[in-house]
């Protein structure tokens, strides 16, 4: 039997090839799929068969799918972080440009010109007006990066390329970014001091309950005056009560954002896109292929890489069958569960095991196939989640 995966949205067809057909069914119905590759689609609870074991989001957030639901049932939900990162840092370097220049006005005006018919008469308007659009160049000027992950990275390296200083945050700050930043990056101790001396700030960050409403009145009132402000991660990081506030008291310039909102559409100080920082073909190929690759390997492996409810786990298949065990993050499971392979004389050959908060995950290669009884006896066991017989489509789904 091939394992069914249901499309929630039109996926890149170079990522559905990561799919052969040979094991694969892919459809945008299914009344018991296996897993679920998505992108922007609203994911409900409700939503998720009973048969599913895995969600794939071929994109980095996953506020559009219920993880903690997911979690208590012992479901990874995948995402692809890094594979529309250059496509969102071209779309800032537009914003820093955009920002430091009167463009969008200066083209705005110039639409206006359509009835001056003689090329002089253009020529002499224009040259009488321009002084009206001119801005500054970048060169020189300070860029605050908070949040240096994947994208965050990629725009501190533009800055410096365009001859800015630049200024980066990020307490959470991983091994492996930080060896990807320049030694000319420079760390801020804390948000308000990289808010005080930067003339523009973008912004890259995750919404969680920590950076919600982060960018408040607070931060706003210590930004030097003329700073620009840049968001490209999320809407909910900025509370535009106090943007507004900020925007009319003048201590903020100018506000580019990806998220278009009512109270903001009219104005003249705030540039705003239609949620384009990924809508590349390229980045759509890249999160299509990094997601269902990721899905596969989980299906047919067990392995789990990119998962933000999961821990990251990778095991060599060599020989034999393998388990996977979602369990409560408890005492005693694994040993009762390896107890009951002990009874059936059945030989663990390798096995791995990682926790992440409330939640532990282990793989356990084994000689002999369990009999379906077996399964049941280490589903039945206090604090375990699912069982799963990996690469085997009877043992899908089984709690």
């Amino acid at each position: 039997m091939s394992n069914k995966i249901l499309t929630l949205n039109q996926m890149s067809l170079k990522g559905l090839e990561r799919l052969p057909r040979d094991c694969y069914e892919v459809a945008t119905e299914f009344t018991h799929p296996d897993a679920i590759l998505l992108r922007s689609y609203k994911l409900q609870e409700q939503d998720i068969a009973k048969s599913v074991v895995a969600i794939a989001r071929a994109g980095a957030g996953v506020n559009n799918i219920p993880v903690a639901a997911c979690t208590a049932r012992g479901i990874p939900v995948f995402n692809s972080p890094g594979a529309n990162a250059n496509a969102v840092k071209e779309l800032v370097a537009t914003a820093l440009l955009l920002g430091s220049r009167g463009v969008v006005d200066g083209i705005e005006y110039v639409r206006t010109l359509h009835a001056v018919q003689d090329e002089a008469e253009l020529n002499k308007t224009l040259e009488d007006h321009k002084k009206t659009f001119k801005g500054s160049e970048l060169v020189g000027k300070t860029l605050g990066v908070v949040g240096l992950g994947a994208i965050g990275s990629l725009v501190a390296e533009m800055g410096l390329t365009l001859g800015m200083k630049v200024v980066g945050f990020d307490p959470a700050l991983s091994v492996e970014a930080a060896w990807r930043l320049s030694s000319q990056v420079k760390k801020a101790d804390s948000l308000s001091a990289l808010f005080a001396r930067c003339d523009y700030i973008s912004l890259h960050l995750p919404v969680l309950d920590s950076t919600r409403g982060l960018v408040n009145a607070e931060l706003l009132g210590v930004m030097q005056s003329g700073a620009c402000l840049l968001n490209f991660a999320r809407q909910e990081i900025v509370d535009h009560t106090a943007l507004i506030e900020s925007l009319e008291n003048g201590s903020l310039r100018k506000y580019i954002a990806d998220f278009p909102t009512p109270a903001l559409i009219t104005r003249a100080d705030v540039v705003l896109m239609p949620h384009i920082g990924a809508s590349t073909d390229e980045a759509e190929e890249n999160c299509a292929i990094m997601a269902a690759e990721q899905l596969r390997d989980f299906l047919e492996n067990g392995n789990v890489r990119n998962s933000v409810n999961f821990p990251t786990l990778q095991l060599e298949r060599v020989s034999g069958c393998r388990l996977s065990l979602t369990n409560e993050n408890i005492p005693k499971v694994l040993g009762n569960v390896l107890s009951i392979l002990a009874d059936e004389n059945i030989n663990v050959i390798d096995m791995l095991n990682k926790s992440r908060d409330e939640l532990a995950y282990n793989l356990i290669d084994i000689e002999a196939r369990p009999e379906p009884q077996v399964l049941d006896k280490m589903r039945a066991l206090d604090g375990v989640i699912n069982v799963r017989l990996v690469g085997d489509d009877s043992s899908l789904g089984g709690s």
